[in-house]
């Protein structure tokens, strides 16, 4: 019996309750534009510490940051998951999961790996739809919920320009046309772009966001595997962000070498495109943590080669040292494992200080760190600019429980345009509404 397989082996006997290393360093230890990187600490064992899903107990909601406040802005939706607000103020939820991938799942790994996700309450069935949440009121709670747009695949990004409006399913960009006002969308969409998807897709989030002037669409690409284990021929086009020319559907690569890109928004001092990555796992508790960077076209970032600029991974083979010279250090880590997925930059007045103007980053959190990192939203101060210009702050946890079970995972984050930031919890299957305390 090979190595790999004996591992897989003692960790299924072990149980998905905690069993492999544990951190030495602290999760602020890997916060910021140097980050402490540690030597990797790869075990026989992989580290598996999930946080089972058990959802909020009636009343309770999550801890929001001094001066500020949270209440639901709607519940009981089916694993919520990404959000858009359109200019009316109506705001449209994702509520969807994984497609099938029955690549992904074959073998002992994938077995783990699927009752890993179960246990995280990741493993239900994607409701393959976009719904529509109106407050009509202004009272900061959903009155009405439609269905926006149904019959997808797996869907995640959104983004609106004119009339219309783009869906990143899970394997193609769609196109509908939109009507101001309208509660609902029917018929299929165009098809614009085809995207990686099959029946590995791994990574299979793809995020959309519009350029200013709506010519151009920018699509995330997640890796098909953890450090390219599958072979590099299966990560054709992954691992990147495309653009797409809205027009014409023609697409060409924007950057490569992140291993799973999701949260996209423009820097509102610089204009530049920033994103947050999920890096690679299964070298130890302290590495390697997951950041936000601005994106430079044409710009190589590691992966899977090497990790936080030229540290390079010794698992892949065969290597790439001329690759490795030319990856570019990120601009900011946010801890290791946390699994930072949602991305906005605050607007003015919104939030108090100190949440006035920067980054906000939703931490779905880990399942490969012993003690758990992530699940709560940061924020991430920047100056003018254009730039991280201090240390994390927190603005909601509670996340988790005493007993570290998870009463909630939070993932997109949006501006409402009337006041408040919109936070999608995909396991409290809620929306929150965080605001400045009265």
């Amino acid at each position: 019996m090979g190595r790999n397989r004996f591992a897989l082996l003692m960790a299924l006997v072990a149980g998905l309750s905690g069993c492999g290393e544990n951190a030495r360093l602290e999760v602020s230890d890997g916060y910021g534009p140097t980050p402490q990187l540690p030597e990797p600490n790869p075990t026989l064992i992989p580290t598996v510490n999930i946080a089972q899903a058990i959802g909020w107990p009636q009343g309770s909601k999550p801890v929001a940051a001094s001066g500020t406040q949270v209440a639901a802005f709607a519940q009981g939706l089916d694993h919520p998951r990404w959000l858009y607000v359109l200019p009316n103020g109506d705001v449209l939820v994702a509520e969807t999961n994984a497609p099938p991938k029955p690549e992904d799942g074959k073998g002992i790994r994938g077995w783990v790996m699927g009752k890993a996700m179960n246990r995280a309450g990741a493993a239900v069935p994607s409701a393959n739809r976009i719904s529509l949440l109106r407050d009509s009121d202004h009272d900061g709670v959903a009155e009405t919920r439609t269905t926006f747009i149904e019959h997808l695949n797996s869907p995640f990004g959104m983004a609106l320009v004119g009339n219309d409006f783009y869906v990143a399913d899970t394997d193609r960009l769609l196109r509908f046309r939109y009507q101001p006002g309208a509660t609902s969308i029917r018929g299929p969409g165009t098809v614009v772009a085809e995207l990686p998807g099959g029946p590995l897709n791994h990574h299979w989030t793809k995020n959309v966001i519009a350029s200013r002037d709506g010519k151009k669409l920018y699509v995330t690409v997640g890796s098909n595997s953890n450090v390219g284990e599958n072979g590099m021929e299966q990560e054709k086009g992954r691992a990147a962000i495309w653009e797409i020319d809205a027009a014409s559907g023609q697409q060409r690569l924007f950057a490569s070498g992140l291993r799973n890109p999701n949260g996209m928004a423009w820097e509102p001092h610089t204009g530049q495109l920033w994103t947050a990555v999920n890096e690679r796992d299964e070298i130890g508790s302290d590495l390697v943590p997951d950041y936000i960077t601005s994106v430079r076209d044409g710009g190589f970032y590691g992966w899977p080669y090497s990790y936080f600029g030229q540290h390079v991974d010794q698992r892949v083979s065969p290597q790439d040292p001329q690759r490795v010279a030319k990856a570019i250090s990120p601009d900011y880590a946010v801890g290791p494992h946390t699994a930072s997925l949602g991305l906005t930059f605050a607007e003015p007045g919104v939030l108090p200080p100190p949440f006035e103007q920067g980054a906000l980053i939703g931490q779905h959190g880990s399942w490969n760190r012993k003690p758990h990192s992530g699940y709560k939203v940061i924020f991430v101060p920047f100056s003018t600019a254009g730039k991280p210009a201090g240390k994390p702050i927190d603005l909601l946890t509670g996340f988790l429980d005493d007993e570290g079970k998870a009463r909630g995972r939070p993932v997109g984050v949006i501006n409402d345009q009337r006041g408040g930031l919109l936070v999608a919890d995909d396991v409290g299957n809620t929306i929150w509404r965080v605001t400045k305390a009265k």
